[in-house]
């Protein structure tokens, strides 16, 4: 089936961000140019409530591998160990950086009263799988075993991610479960991209995908990322959570989307996996939303998915 126009599918308060940022189409030759611009416009948060730190630290890497720089947010409020939120961002596998969510978790640190720890994994194609996955464990791991020194409850870190953030994230939970060496208190994936097989698929979504996140992007941040064609047999399911045959055991579980998402199919049959699993699932598809649509910061369509993701963090982060 041919693709179809979804623009009269989309909320009219998301219609701006559209004209704000036109069709890309991510290339080996433009990807440096897009790296130093701003493709999207940054996360919002409310002003801190209290006074935050803000501290860089470098902590030992996978065996062999560079060091991992860790951004570390620290709410100065009187009280026990803190719950964290382990974030990792998105970027397609191939852009982004915990820099340019500096003030979105500054202002999330204080309004949750909790650590947050973004993590500055390496990017595709110059890094490929696994070693984007292996610094976001490595960088897990060292935050475990430093937990008491940052004033950090081990049994409340749960792991965080938008896009390929989130797709990180759940392949990272799995990593955790089967590694058996950390844990995780839960995961809060938003339109995570976790199943390389939907650049393939071979009856694909004719309203999904249109906006900010295409199919050829899709095709090009997967292919960076695994060096291989996307769809491709034996891709693993630390690469692409969707992979994986067993996801039992893993912990309770945030999801969300738009209903024009390109990921929307993916997060879905993902969510009702888990579910069959016996896996807690909180899921929310919000329609008329494309890729990355909360990040239009007046729509009642954003505004309403930032509420929903804050209120299932906090009480995340109290369990």
């Amino acid at each position: 089936m041919a693709n179809l126009s979804s623009r009269h599918l989309v909320d009219p308060e998301l219609i701006g961000l559209l004209d704000i940022f036109p069709p890309l189409a991510l290339t080996h030759e433009n990807l440096a140019l897009v790296r130093e611009g701003s493709p999207l416009p940054p996360r919002q948060a409310p002003p801190p409530k209290v006074e935050v730190t803000h501290t860089i630290v470098k902590v030992p890497g996978p065996a062999g591998a560079p060091e991992v720089a860790l951004y570390i947010y620290q709410p100065k409020i009187d009280g026990g160990p803190l719950p964290c939120i382990y974030h990792v961002h998105g970027g397609g596998y191939v852009l982004g950086s915990p820099s340019t969510q500096i003030d979105a978790h500054m202002g999330l640190a204080a309004d949750l009263g909790c650590c947050i720890v973004s993590v500055d994994y390496r990017i595709a194609p110059e890094t490929r799988f696994p070693g984007a996955v292996e610094d976001c464990y490595a960088g897990l791991a060292w935050l475990t075993a430093q937990a008491k020194d940052l004033n950090v409850d081990p049994e409340r870190i749960g792991v965080m991610g938008e896009s390929a953030g989130g797709g990180m994230a759940a392949s990272l939970a799995l990593l955790v479960r089967d590694r058996n060496e950390l844990t995780l208190a839960f995961q809060h994936l938003i339109y995570p991209m976790i199943d390389d097989r939907t650049c393939v698929a071979k009856d694909p979504n004719p309203y999904a995908g249109e906006f900010l996140w295409t199919p050829h992007n899709n095709h090009f941040g997967w292919s960076a990322l695994l060096g291989v064609e996307p769809g491709s047999d034996g891709v693993s399911p630390y690469a692409a959570a969707a992979r994986a045959k067993d996801v039992s055991g893993l912990p309770p579980t945030f999801i969300s989307t738009g209903s024009l998402d390109l990921f929307l199919e993916e997060d879905i049959e993902y969510a009702r996996r888990l579910m069959r699993a016996g896996v807690p699932v909180e899921l929310h598809v919000y329609p008329g939303g494309f890729h990355a649509f909360d990040l239009a910061p007046e729509a009642a369509i954003s505004k309403q998915a930032r509420r929903d993701s804050r209120a299932a963090l906090a009480r995340a982060l109290k369990a």
